[in-house]
C-alpha cells in the first residue's frame, strides 16, 4: 500500500472519534440511523481528511471549483455532519441538536440548511442521478471538481440509480466517482434475501464503469482507491466497499435493529468505552 503508516493511524483515530459523535447524537435525539452511519465511518475519513478525498474549503462552502460530495443514502447523515463538524464546517456542538426542530441537521442532509451540504438528500435513488448531472455540467462548463456520491444497497435497488449508470458510462464522466457502502443490510432485512445485486461489479462494469472493490474498513486501501479514481481518464469510477453495518461497536455489529434503532444509557456506555 502506498500509505504512510502514521497517516493510516491518524486517520483511524479520526473514523473513531466520528463514530463516537454518531452514538452520542443519536443517542440525544433519540431516533436515527446509526448502524449504516458506522459502515462508512472510515471512508468519510479517508474523504474529508486525507489529500486523496474531497478537495473543499471550509471557510467558503460555497467555492466554485471544491469537489462535490452526495450522500444518496441520506439516512445515514449523522456521520456526514460528525465530518462536515470536525472539517470546520460549523462547530462539533451543533451535532447535539440533531433532529431538533431548531437545528440545522435534519434527519436527512438538506442543502439549504447545512454548509457542506451540495445536494439535499431523502428518497433513496436520487442522488447518483444528481451527481451524474453535476458532473455533467463540470464537464460542460470546463470545471476541474470531481463529484462522488455515497450510496448503499436500497439506492442500487431503484430503476433510477440504473439509468444514472447507464448515462454516466455513456457519457465517460471521468469526473464522477460512486462509492457503494456495500454491508449487505437494509431496513427489512439481509439485502442478499431482499433483492440481491449480485454479481454487483459485473453489473457495473457492463454499465461501462471502471470498477475496484475493497474492504471498506481498511483506510489504506480506501485511500488508494481514492486516488485510483481520480486517475481514470476513460469512465466514471465505482469503488465497491465491503463493510459492516455498526462497524466499531461489538454489540451492533451485522445486527439489523441498529439500522434505525437508538441505543440505551447502558449501551451508550459500553459502545463509546469500546470506541475510545
Amino acid at each position: 500500500m502506498s500509505s504512510e503508516p502514521a497517516l493510516v493511524d491518524e486517520l483511524s483515530a479520526i473514523a473513531a472519534r466520528l463514530r463516537r459523535h454518531v452514538i452520542k447524537m443519536t443517542y440525544y435525539a433519540g431516533s436515527g440511523h446509526p448502524g449504516g452511519s458506522l459502515s462508512a465511518a472510515d471512508m468519510m475519513a479517508a474523504l474529508y481528511f486525507h489529500p486523496s478525498g474531497l478537495r473543499v474549503a471550509p471557510d467558503r462552502p460555497d467555492w466554485p471549483d471544491r469537489d462535490r460530495f452526495i450522500l444518496s443514502k441520506g439516512h445515514a447523515c449523522p456521520i456526514w455532519y460528525a465530518a462536515l463538524a470536525e472539517r470546520g464546517y460549523f462547530p462539533v456542538d451543533d451535532l447535539w441538536g440533531l433532529r431538533q426542530t431548531s437545528s440545522h441537521l435534519q434527519g436527512h442532509p438538506d442543502m439549504r440548511k447545512t454548509p457542506g451540504v451540495d445536494m439535499t438528500a431523502g428518497p433513496l435513488g436520487s442522488g447518483l442521478a444528481a451527481g451524474a448531472g453535476i458532473a455533467m455540467g463540470a464537464a460542460i462548463t470546463g470545471r476541474g471538481y470531481h463529484t462522488y456520491v455515497m450510496l448503499g444497497e436500497g439506492d442500487l435497488q431503484e430503476g433510477a440509480t440504473w439509468e444514472a449508470l447507464l448515462f454516466a458510462g455513456h457519457r465517460k464522466l471521468s469526473n464522477l466517482c460512486a462509492l457503494i457502502d456495500y454491508n449487505r443490510s437494509q431496513v427489512d432485512g439481509k439485502s442478499d434475501d431482499i433483492l440481491s445485486l449480485d454479481p454487483l461489479p459485473d453489473k457495473l462494469r457492463a454499465c461501462r464503469w471502471a470498477v475496484r472493490e475493497i474492504d471498506g474498513h481498511d483506510l489504506a486501501q480506501i485511500i488508494d482507491e481514492l486516488n485510483w479514481a481520480r486517475s481514470v481518464t476513460d469512465a466514471p469510477a465505482a469503488i465497491v466497499a465491503h463493510t459492516t453495518k455498526g462497524k466499531g461497536v461489538s454489540f451492533m455489529e451485522n445486527r439489523l435493529e441498529f439500522h434505525g434503532k437508538v441505543l440505551t444509557e447502558e449501551e451508550l456506555s459500553r459502545a463509546l468505552e469500546e470506541l475510545k
